[in-house]
């Protein structure tokens, strides 16, 4: 009779398409270094490059129109922390990885890098265990309800970026934005800023451990303000 985890372990891999031909293989993936020595940090170094080239040439056939700087913008959003994050949620694998005691009572399961590092470690365990034809097949089909909601108008861009060209495109003032506070040390300063648009009567803040972060989160604020008070 199985057990729990191989129940969960068998719908897991149903998701992914692909069957194990070295089960041991998957177990390392899974398993975070606060677990055992034998764990998954070298498997995620493989998968890492695995998945990027993947995710690149997937975009160089999909869009053959598509230039390189944006091609590059569009790889960068899919193989980032949040989006393999969760993608590892969606999968399940927050009931699979297999944590230390102490990282399990911290939430660990649920932390996105630990997440997004056991997705890659499977990536590069799949690779391991056949080739990376069906590294790259399951890759594509884990990806492809993403990809199919993407907005390419705006994917890949900035807020800053977003909100310049929505703001031109009216014909309307740029944005101003102007730092509030500054907190911390030299090196672990806390950056406030405002974003203001006057035309809207918008004023939006945001924070980050530098200024561009810190303009950035103002900025989509202000962003989805003005497209609200465009409609």
């Amino acid at each position: 009779m199985q057990s729990g985890r191989e129940k969960l372990i068998d719908v897991f891999c149903n998701q992914l398409g692909y069957k194990f031909f070295r089960p041991e293989l998957l177990q390392e993936a899974l398993t975070h270094r606060s677990y055992s020595t034998k764990h998954n940090e070298r498997l995620e170094f493989l998968g890492d490059s695995i998945l990027n080239c993947a995710i690149a040439d997937l975009f160089f056939r999909q869009y053959p129109e598509m230039p390189e700087g944006r091609l590059s913008r569009f790889r960068a959003s899919m193989v980032n922390q949040q989006t393999l994050s969760g993608l590892a949620l969606r999968l399940g694998m927050d009931q699979l990885i297999r944590l230390g005691e102490g990282e399990l009572k911290s939430g660990g399961s649920q932390r996105p890098s630990i997440l997004a590092d056991a997705l890659e470690a499977v990536f590069g365990a799949i690779y391991v265990d056949s080739d990376f034809s069906h590294a790259e097949e399951v890759i594509h089909q884990i990806y492809m309800p993403v990809l199919a909601t993407l907005d390419h108008a705006t994917h890949g861009k900035d807020p800053k970026t977003l909100l310049q060209e929505f703001l031109q495109s009216q014909k309307l003032d740029l944005p101003e934005y102007t730092i509030i506070t500054t907190t911390g040390k030299a090196h672990q300063q806390k950056f406030k800023v405002e974003c203001v648009i006057s035309i809207f009567d918008i004023r939006t803040q945001g924070e980050g451990t530098s200024r561009r972060s810190a303009e950035q989160a103002a900025a989509k604020l202000a962003y989805e303000l003005a497209n609200i008070e465009n409609d």
